[in-house]
């Protein structure tokens, strides 16, 4: 028997025959984004395969002996990558590719093998050759690239009677493996070996036997270990921590799987969860190097996480490349490193071979164009821990972006999961999502999803409250201008139901500027400083600092509210320390652990890059200076002090500047609140978007805009506490309704008004900051909190 790297005969999707004219062959231009009437889904996407194939100049070599009937290398001269493509006949499922997307469309065929064909079909002989079909003498035991993966075998014309027998207690009707021969396949390659005849084995289909094998030897050798599963003694040593339950449950889940995707809410300890399945995967032997990717601001934080709750030595990699390298070669058992250096770090990664890699904050690799997606999903380990709270915040692409990295063939090809689970209008436009409780149930193997809710309800109490501060005359005046500018291209918008790039770009800006000058003047000049909510703040803060074991932290969007808070904070010698995305990394930790050692600093100042990911819960207070449009950042900013290990009643504090664009959001947060409950609960398998990506946005933006109530008279700038602050107590639930919307689209129109947006970039991003730019250019449709609830209902322990 023979072991091959490359495939003969494949059938991938289950079809024969090529696509015909109406089914698939047409000499018209394809459109990628819309099918053609009176296609099949399968043919239209055969077809733009073949279009785009066709028009290729791929670099070629037979790898063969034979001209046609042969293995090939097909390269692409502009990427210079290089896949190989076995011919076998014109029909498809009959060849194969190395490529991805051959492995994952189910469609028995790609790109490089309809350039070969075509390539072929130009000589005679070669055409001729191919009309006349392929008589394959050996046999083969291959992987079948279908909606299921699965082995096959398939008889030469020479293969032995004998064989054939035995082949027939191991495959069924179909030629597919049965299930129970997964224990005899050792057996079935040494009973190959002796048959006399050629039988060619690929590694494709060796190694997915290895993989399904060990996956079945783990899970014994687990319950050998843990024969009480969450009830076994030996949860009391595996950390130096006590786990609750639901953690117990999720680190025994993660191992079991070896690839999953641990979703929990934020604050519910998924780092502890991580780090115990490691543990028990080391203790089996299983796992002897793991690298953990995180944003930047959260290396040195897992360090320390690793440090305390277990014995195993972490390094961070960081410096230049040849320090970077230096340390991938070092002995430790964890290696840290953060997204935007991957890409320079694959060939030391590489070299090394993580045996299990753990993605933090995996929302950074949603969307998949990015190079920071691309390069981390070409880190290879046998095992995968993918956290994060919100793996889905406005589309569906970003859920089946960050499946990939654990299981790329879960969801199947994005042409047909998006068909299968998109509404689509008469123009082909998506209004809306369907069949979610089938995504939930196709992810149950390897997510596992709890919710605050329901396995912390001892946590302390969230009390929250909304200040409503009065604009002054000038906040207004900037407000105002910026509000006409948003009803005029509103009113286009009704008109015409069109807008163009440049009145997009417009729009975002003034919506940026309306939220901007809700703080202050300072914001949009950076000179004047007209504006209350700093003055409030700081009264409220000396309010709160009279405790003298009170902390507090303090989010805000834009650096330059924090610069207006530091003055008066300078001025009453307050110990604080501030976080931004501009401090070096190696810095950011020092700060974090000065705010939580030291008694005297009482102050911790944040742009969105500390309220991702950090742990802040001695400090018992959050106050919020502005509303995010996206409701996982808001969740995210709470969640660093509301999460697991607070021991106080966390009191959260929301300025909203009164008949503004802000107190505008509050309306439409009360208007989805009904349907975000219902989602969450796991009562709704649609979800209806309302029109159009840009339609959506312009009703968002109405509804928003059109809610504004009448100001209250201009504040008064030398007595900000006398303007009157009205306060609204709201609980936990309310802070989670949110517009959804997503703030890089804003950020990147406000960068062009003047707006520091210092947010969450962090350094050597910014490939990805472009590609992200690029895509807010158009207000895109989403699914927000809605389906992402449906979607994760079924994970739920």
């Amino acid at each position: 028997m023979k072991t091959k790297k490359t495939r003969g005969t494949r059938r991938s999707a289950g079809r024969t025959g090529r696509a015909s004219a109406g089914d698939g062959t047409s000499d018209q231009r394809l459109s990628r984004m819309r099918c053609p009437e009176g296609w099949s889904l399968e043919a239209w996407q055969i077809a733009l395969r073949r279009q785009y194939g066709l028009g290729q100049s791929f670099r070629v070599r037979n790898l063969g002996a034979e001209p046609v009937f042969s293995e090939f290398e097909v390269t692409n001269p502009e990427t210079r990558r290089s896949y190989r493509v076995a011919i076998r006949g014109e029909a498809l499922g009959e060849n194969f590719c190395s490529c991805p997307d051959f492995t994952v469309n189910t469609l028995g065929t790609c790109k490089h093998i309809e350039f070969l064909l075509g390539r072929l079909r130009r000589g005679r002989a070669t055409r001729a050759a191919l009309a006349a079909g392929f008589r394959q003498k050996y046999s083969e035991i291959y992987l079948h690239y279908g909606p299921r993966r699965e082995i096959r075998f398939k008889p030469g014309t020479e293969c032995p009677e004998a064989f054939r027998r035995i082949a027939r207690k191991h495959f069924d009707g179909a030629g597919s493996l049965k299930p129970s021969a997964l224990a005899v396949f050792p057996a079935l390659l040494r009973a190959a070996s002796r048959a006399g005849h050629e039988i060619r084995c690929y590694d494709d289909a060796l190694e997915f036997v290895a993989r399904a094998r060990d996956r079945v030897a783990l899970a014994r050798r687990i319950d050998r270990l843990l024969p009480r599963g969450a009830a076994a003694p030996l949860w009391d040593d595996l950390l130096k921590a006590r786990l609750y339950p639901y953690q117990r449950e999720g680190a025994l889940f993660a191992a079991r799987a070896g690839r999953c995707l641990i979703a929990d809410d934020m604050g519910l300890g998924k780092t502890l969860q991580a780090l115990a399945a490691a543990e028990i995967l080391a203790r089996l032997g299983a796992v002897e190097r793991v690298l953990i990717v995180s944003p930047t601001s959260l290396k040195h934080q897992w360090k320390k996480e690793i440090e305390r709750f277990t014995d195993r030595p972490a390094l961070v990699v960081e410096g230049l490349l040849a320090e970077r390298t230096r340390r991938y070669a070092a002995d430790a058992f964890y290696k840290i490193t953060n997204y935007d250096v991957v890409h320079r770090d694959l060939e030391q990664i590489d070299r090394w071979r993580p045996d299990l890699v753990i993605l933090d904050e995996a929302q950074r690799i949603k969307n998949w164009r990015t190079r920071a997606a691309r390069s981390v999903k070409r880190i290879a380990s046998d095992h995968a821990f993918v956290l994060t709270g919100t793996p889905l915040e406005n589309r569906l692409e970003e859920l089946l972006s960050i499946v990939e990295f654990v299981d790329r063939y879960r969801l199947g090809p994005m042409f047909r999961f998006l068909s299968e689970h998109q509404h689509l209008d008469e123009n082909g436009r998506v209004v809306g999502y369907r069949r979610l409780s089938t995504i939930a149930r196709t992810l149950q193997p390897i997510l596992v999803r709890r919710t605050k809710q329901t396995v912390l309800r001892e946590l302390p109490e969230r009390l929250e409250k909304r200040f409503f501060v009065a604009m002054t005359e000038e906040q207004r005046r900037h407000h105002e201008e910026n509000r006409e500018i948003v009803a005029r291209i509103a009113a286009k918008w009704r008109r015409y139901k069109f807008l163009s790039d440049a009145d997009q770009r417009r729009l975002l800006i003034a919506l940026q500027n309306m939220r901007m000058s809700c703080n202050s003047t300072y914001l949009l000049d950076q000179t004047t400083d007209h504006g209350v909510k700093a003055d409030e703040a700081t009264v409220l803060l000396e309010e709160i600092l009279e405790d003298p074991q009170a902390k507090v932290v303090v989010f805000s969007q834009w650096l330059r509210t924090h610069e207006l808070l530091e003055r008066r904070i300078r001025e009453r010698a307050w110990d604080h320390v501030l976080f931004h995305g501009g401090v070096p990394g190696r810095a950011r930790g020092r700060l974090v652990d000065r705010f939580r050692e030291d008694p005297a600093c009482r102050l911790f100042l944040s742009t969105d890059a500390g309220g991702v990911g950090l742990n802040l819960q001695h400090a018992s207070v959050v106050v919020i200076m502005d509303q995010p449009w996206n409701p996982a950042v808001l969740d995210q900013r709470i969640g660093r002090v509301h999460r697991l290990g607070q021991r106080q009643p966390v009191r959260v504090v929301h300025f909203i500047a009164q008949g503004t664009i802000e107190e505008g959001m509050l309306s439409l947060l009360a208007f989805k609140k009904s349907l975000f409950a219902g989602v969450l609960d796991g009562g709704q398998d649609e979800v209806f978007l309302g029109g159009t990506r840009l339609t959506q946005f312009m009703e968002s933006v109405e509804r928003v805009t059109g809610a504004i109530p009448e100001a209250m008279p201009a504040a008064d700038e030398d007595g900000a506490r006398e303007a009157g602050a009205r306060e609204d107590g709201a609980r936990e639930a309310e802070a989670r309704e949110a517009e959804g919307r997503d703030d890089g689209a804003r950020e990147a129109g406000a960068r062009e008004a003047g707006a520091r947006d210092d947010g969450a970039r962090e350094e050597g991003e910014a490939a990805d900051a472009a590609d992200s730019a690029g895509e807010a250019r158009e207000p895109r449709e989403e699914i927000g909190a809605e389906a992402w609830g449906e979607v994760l209902a079924a994970g739920a322990a």
